[in-house]
C-alpha cells in the first residue's frame, strides 16, 4: 500500500474524524509543546485514590468524579506517557471531555508516576502490561460491570497494544485507543538521539532521573544503580540499559525495546482498536507504522500528515481546538453508548 494512501484513511471528512493544525502552526515541535501552552490550567478537579498491589506496592488513581457515585457509567481508563500524570495536559484534558460526555474516566497512574516514588524494585516500562490487567480486573470485580475502554498515550499506548496484543479475546475491554505509541522502541530510541529530537531525550532523561533519585533517597536499595552511577547517564538508551532493564529481567536495553515492542503483537488484537499516529512525530521513524494489510480488521489505523507527539492541535489561538478529546469520544461511543 502506498504510504501517502495512508493519511486519515477509512473516514468521512467529519471534523472529528479529520484533524486539521492551527493555521500557520503545523510544526511538529510547535504541535508538540502546543497543549501544554493551551491547556496552562486544569479546570477538573479529580477523585484521588491510592490502590494497594498485590505485591506490596501500589498506584494511584485519578477519577473524573467520585466512582461510587458513577458506577453504572461507561468507563475510560487513561494510561500515560513516559513521566506523565494527571497534571499532564491531554490527561485532564481528556478526563474533562469523558466527563462531558456523561463518562467515567480514571488515569492509571504507573508506579511511581504520581509524584509519590513506590515502594518495591521497579518501576515501570512500555511493555509491562501486569499492573493494568490487574487494574482492570479490580474495576471490574469493585465496581461491577459497564461499557469500558482504555486510551493509551505514547508509551502507554504502547503498553496497551501489548495488553491487547496479549490477551486477545480475553482482555476485559471493549474498544480501546492508541495514540502516538511508539509501537517499536529501538528506532524511536535512536531518532531521540539525532537533530532536534535530542532536546526532548533531554527533557525526558532529566524527568526520568528526578524520579529516580526521589525513590532511591526514599526508598535506598530499590534500583539497580547508585545516586552517583543515576546522575552519569546521558541519554535515555543509558538509562534503560542501567535501570529499565535490569529492574525488570531484560539482557540490556536492546532486549528490552525487542521484547517491549507492541508491533509484533497487533495481529492478536481482537478487540475494536484505533491507533493513531502523526507522519510528523518528532518521536518517531517510519518504521512504527504498521502494514495496514498485516492488521486484523478490527484494528482502524489513522496516520494524520501534522500532529506531532501527542499534540494534533487545532483551531486558532483565540479559540484552540484539541483534536485529540473530540476524535477519542467520537470514535469510543459505539461501544461505550450502547
Amino acid at each position: 500500500m502506498n504510504q501517502t494512501s495512508l493519511y486519515d484513511m477509512n473516514f468521512s471528512h467529519a471534523p472529528a474524524e479529520t484533524f486539521t493544525p492551527m493555521a500557520g502552526l503545523r510544526n511538529p515541535h510547535l504541535q508538540t509543546v502546543l497543549p501544554r501552552l493551551v491547556r496552562r490550567h486544569i479546570t477538573l478537579k479529580p477523585h484521588w485514590q491510592r490502590l494497594d498491589l498485590p505485591d506490596g506496592d501500589f498506584i494511584d488513581l485519578a477519577w473524573s468524579e467520585d466512582p461510587q457515585q458513577a458506577r453504572h457509567k461507561p468507563r475510560v481508563v487513561l494510561f500515560h506517557g513516559l513521566e506523565g500524570s494527571f497534571h499532564s495536559p491531554y490527561a485532564h484534558g481528556l478526563l474533562q471531555a469523558w466527563r462531558e460526555r456523561g463518562w467515567l474516566g480514571v488515569v492509571m497512574h504507573f508506579r511511581g508516576c504520581s509524584g509519590v516514588p513506590n515502594r518495591l524494585g521497579r518501576i515501570y516500562h512500555s511493555g509491562e502490561t501486569e499492573d493494568a490487567a490487574w487494574f482492570l480486573s479490580w474495576l471490574r470485580q469493585r465496581w461491577g460491570q459497564a461499557p469500558t475502554a482504555a486510551v493509551g498515550v505514547s508509551l502507554g499506548g504502547n503498553m496497551l497494544a501489548c495488553l491487547m496484543g496479549k490477551q486477545g479475546d480475553d482482555v476485559l475491554l471493549d474498544a480501546g485507543v492508541v495514540i502516538s505509541a511508539p509501537l517499536l522502541l529501538e528506532p524511536c530510541s535512536a531518532k531521540l538521539e539525532t537533530g532536534f529530537s535530542r532536546l526532548y531525550q533531554r527533557y525526558l532523561l532529566e524527568q526520568l532521573k528526578k524520579n529516580a533519585e526521589r525513590k532511591l533517597l526514599a526508598w535506598p536499595g530499590t534500583l539497580p544503580v547508585t545516586l552517583s552511577q543515576l546522575k552519569a547517564l546521558r541519554k535515555l538508551r543509558d538509562f534503560d540499559d542501567a535501570i529499565t532493564a535490569r529492574a525488570h529481567g531484560f539482557r540490556d536495553a536492546d532486549d528490552y525495546y525487542r521484547r517491549a515492542s507492541a508491533m509484533p503483537l497487533l495481529p492478536g488484537v481482537r478487540k475494536p482498536l484505533l491507533i493513531i499516529h502523526a507522519k510528523d512525530d518528532p518521536f518517531m521513524t517510519d518504521e512504527v507504522i504498521p502494514d495496514t494489510r498485516r492488521l486484523p480488521a478490527n484494528i482502524t489505523y489513522q496516520l494524520t500528515r501534522y500532529g506531532g507527539h501527542v499534540g494534533f492541535v487545532g483551531g486558532t489561538l483565540r479559540r484552540p481546538q484539541m483534536w485529540l478529546e473530540q476524535r477519542v469520544p467520537h470514535w469510543l461511543s459505539p461501544w461505550l453508548e450502547t
